[in-house]
């Protein structure tokens, strides 16, 4: 390893103090999804207020916007949750069907996140009478947002992190991942950090072109085009970082030590790969539908 960056002193918490008793600790990934939320609400109400990127009345009210809110927050949770069940330990949960909704003790999957928000995005329209794709386009638009600062603290919190490497930017990140970095390659304790990886290609990167396409290209007059593109940009990226990025612990084994999910000859794909084929070939769907009716 000729360079490396050592982690900077960096708490998970970004404050603790006791109430009644009881330890209580405000954490970064938190925080994260409070921002994240609170300012994806803000930048919908202002895109619903400018008329001019509507081809018609705009699609949802600020008072709806806020009820939006309250059901995006369920989805996530109860989404992310049941998806991480479900798609990476489903036979330690089924053996243990009590801890299922233990959200505090950590596990979520973003795309059983997305899944969520689908289902509550078609409830919601269905209840206000409003059109499924165009709310679905106002979601996608600000999720890069919260995914950005998700990843953001999941590097803070020095979790989910990338593969062994001797690049000049490798992170010699602390406890666990320095162990197994030195197990998995004897001498060699720096990771990608893939965290950041994400955050700029799924949060910064893809958020900035969907908010450029609304607020620049009228990319709203094709109802489904932010969506489909929202979710081609997070499939291709994820996609491609699950090369550097680390897999779950549960998919490594002794005959298995890139922990892929399906493997074929000397290569295979990741869980992570995996679930995001599908989002790939449903955004490009959705692109070629809203470009093929008229804006």
């Amino acid at each position: 390893m000729l360079a490396a960056i050592p982690f900077p002193p960096l708490s998970p918490e970004i404050v603790s103090f006791s109430l009644f008793g009881m330890e209580v600790a405000l954490r970064w990934y938190a925080m994260a999804y409070i921002v994240g939320i609170v300012l994806g609400w803000r930048l919908i109400v202002r895109t619903v207020r400018r008329s001019q990127l509507w081809p018609q009345d705009p699609v949802m009210t600020p008072g709806q916007v806020e009820d939006l809110l309250t059901w995006v927050v369920l989805g996530v949770i109860l989404g992310g949750r049941l998806g991480f069940v479900i798609f990476y330990q489903p036979g330690y949960y089924l053996a243990n069907p009590s801890e299922i909704l233990m959200v505090w003790q950590g596990g979520m999957s973003f795309h059983g996140g997305l899944l969520g928000v689908v289902v509550v995005n078609y409830l919601f329209a269905w209840r206000h009478g409003l059109r499924p794709l165009w709310v679905a386009d106002m979601m996608c638009m600000v999720a890069p947002i919260g995914v950005m600062l998700g990843r953001l603290a999941n590097f803070i919190n020095a979790e989910l992190w990338g593969r062994p490497t001797d690049v000049p930017w490798g992170v010699i990140f602390p406890g666990q991942a320095a162990q197994d970095c030195a197990d998995f390659v004897p001498g060699l304790c720096a990771r990608h950090p893939s965290q950041l990886y994400e955050a700029g290609l799924e949060g910064l990167l893809l958020g900035g072109l969907l908010i450029f396409l609304v607020y620049m290209r009228g990319a709203l007059r094709w109802p489904g085009l932010i969506s489909g593109l929202f979710l081609l940009g997070y499939g291709a990226s994820r996609f491609f970082v699950e090369f550097y990025r680390q897999a779950d612990a549960q998919f490594i084994t002794q005959d298995n030590p890139l922990g892929y999910a399906l493997q074929f000859g000397g290569a295979g794909l990741s869980m992570g790969q995996i679930l995001s084929l599908p989002m790939i070939g449903v955004g490009l769907v959705v692109i070629l539908y809203a470009r093929s009716r008229p804006a």
